[in-house]
C-alpha cells in the first residue's frame, strides 16, 4: 500500500492505518526523542504521547506542506524540547550534553541499541560537521537561530543559510533513503 493512501485512511481515523504507521515510525521517532532527552524510559513515554497527539490532530496534516514523517518528527522534536525545558526535567538535574546528537554518527550499526537510530544515521551520513552542529543546536537542543550565531560566533545570516542548505541536504538524503 502506498504511503499517501495509508495517511489518508489514518486521517479518516482508520485504526489499522494508525497501527501500520505506528509500526513504520515508532522506533525512529523514539530514537530521535532519545537523542534529545537521553533517557530511554522518558523517550518512550514522550513517543507514546506524540502518537496520541498525531491521532488527535490527524486532520491538521497537510501533505502539500511536507512529508508525513517530517510532520511527526517536528511534533516529536517539539515535545522532547518542551520536556527538556519543563520544570520537572530541570528539577531532576538532567542535562542534554553537546555530544549526544553527534555521538549517533560515531556508533556503528552493530553497536546501535534500542531505540533504533539507523534511519537518523542514514540521513546524516553525508552532512558536513558545520551542518551537524547547526542542526543539533536548532532542532535537538532547542537553540534559536540568534543563540546559534552567538554560540558559534558567526553572523545570523550564515546560520540561516546553513540551516536552509543543511535541511535541503537532509531532504535529499531522505529522498534517496525512501527511493523517491
Amino acid at each position: 500500500m502506498n504511503l499517501d493512501s495509508l495517511v489518508d485512511r489514518f486521517q479518516h481515523k482508520d485504526i489499522k492505518a494508525y497501527e501500520q504507521l505506528y509500526a513504520m515510525y515508532a522506533d525512529n521517532i523514539t530514537g530521535v526523542i532519545h537523542t534529545i532527552v537521553r533517557d530511554e524510559f522518558l523517550a518512550q513515554e514522550i513517543s507514546q504521547d506524540v502518537f496520541l497527539k498525531i491521532w488527535d490532530k490527524a486532520d491538521s496534516y497537510n501533505k502539500s506542506k511536507g512529508r508525513f514523517f517530517t510532520w511527526i518528527l517536528n511534533i516529536a522534536r517539539n515535545a522532547a524540547i518542551d520536556e527538556l525545558r519543563s520544570k520537572s526535567f530541570k528539577k531532576n538535574k538532567q542535562n542534554l550534553y553537546t555530544d549526544n546528537f553527534v555521538g549517533i554518527l560515531n556508533t556503528s550499526e552493530e553497536d546501535a541499541s534500542p531505540p533504533d537510530t539507523s534511519m537518523l544515521k542514514s540521513l546524516l551520513k553525508d552532512l558536513k560537521k558545520k551542518c551537524v552542529s547547526v542542526i543539533e543546536m536548532l532542532y535537538f537542543r532547542g537553540y534559536t537561530q540568534k543563540e546559534v550565531a552567538e554560540e558559534l560566533s558567526i553572523p545570523l545570516g550564515t546560520v540561516k543559510t546553513r540551516n536552509r542548505d543543511c535541511i535541503g541536504k537532509l531532504r535529499e538524503n531522505m529522498t534517496v533513503l525512501h527511493g523517491r
